[in-house]
């Protein structure tokens, strides 16, 4: 199997798509400006760097592994308003 992020983690290869149940003892964390249902997007540092993401509605679901690299550009591009015409009506 071809996987974007090489690692190894728990005993598991790191992948995209892996379970998010897999990468145990990792912390989790999500923005505080979350809403009160729990529909978030959390993310994890994992100690090879790379940074994990899942869907807190399905915390044992498929998390996405990006590298450090990938979540830097995507938050200065967040942070630039790239991306604020995704949540303007």
């Amino acid at each position: 199997m071809d996987h974007d992020v090489d690692g190894v983690y728990g005993g598991y290869d790191v992948y995209n798509g892996m379970a998010a149940a897999q990468l145990v003892g990792v912390a989790w964390q999500k923005s505080r400006h979350s809403n009160s249902q729990g529909s978030c997007v959390e993310f994890a540092r994992l100690p090879g760097g790379e940074v994990a993401v899942r869907n807190s509605r399905f915390p044992d679901g498929p998390a996405l592994v990006y590298t450090r690299a990938e979540i830097e550009a995507m938050l200065l591009g967040i942070k630039d308003g790239e991306f604020d015409h995704l949540i303007v009506g």
